[in-house]
């Protein structure tokens, strides 16, 4: 279904802009697929966070997630079923989670203190097909995103006992996940791939 859509969909550019090079042709095929999985990924998580009445919980989660996501980038499975199980079991587990047990405010502070400190050292961690080559904006980047941690962080706190500090602590939580070195060896992904271009 994924190549039906990709092969028709460029078709239809194709014959509508031209002649694209190859390098447009593979900036417009990974700008494709990339739409294709988070549609059908979001519509997958949009389902089973119906059927668990945690919809409004989710959206919460996914725009504080994003926000901090776009600075930071992070581990990209390079399978749709890997993007659908880890997204729903990150983007929707987490979440869930953290609403459903009490989490002590200590706790939450020891959390806080590692996602900071993994986000020094590890934001933004880019992709294989992604990398970061720009020193300046890789440097721009990680101030925001690490700005955006603490941000976070003293939110969290702040508003510990809320609803809302338990959606931030698992938005900062799996963007800390997937920005460290663990969710790459795991699914034997390259890291740090603007050191090897």
């Amino acid at each position: 279904m994924k190549e039906a859509f990709l092969n028709h969909t460029m078709n239809f550019i194709a014959s509508n802009q031209g002649n694209l090079n190859d390098e447009e042709k593979e900036k417009l095929q990974y700008g494709l697929e990339g739409l294709y999985m988070t549609i059908t990924k979001l519509v997958v998580i949009f389902l089973v966070a119906f059927l668990l009445g945690f919809i409004k919980e989710f959206i919460i989660t996914l725009i504080l997630f994003n926000i901090i996501r776009f600075p930071g980038f992070g581990f990209h499975a390079s399978k749709s079923i890997v993007c659908l199980i880890t997204s729903t079991l990150l983007i929707l587990g987490l979440p869930y989670l953290f609403t459903s047990i009490e989490v002590s405010l200590n706790i939450k502070i020891i959390l806080c203190i590692v996602s900071v400190i993994t986000f020094i050292i590890c934001a933004p961690a880019d992709t294989w097909k992604r990398p970061l080559t720009n020193e300046k904006k890789r440097v721009l980047r990680k101030v925001v995103a690490c700005s955006l941690a603490v941000l976070y962080s003293v939110l969290i706190i702040v508003f510990n006992g809320m609803e809302i500090s338990n959606l931030l602590m698992a938005a900062l939580l799996i963007e800390t996940i997937l920005i460290s070195p663990i969710m790459y060896l795991i699914f034997k992904e390259p890291y740090r791939n603007y050191k090897k271009v």
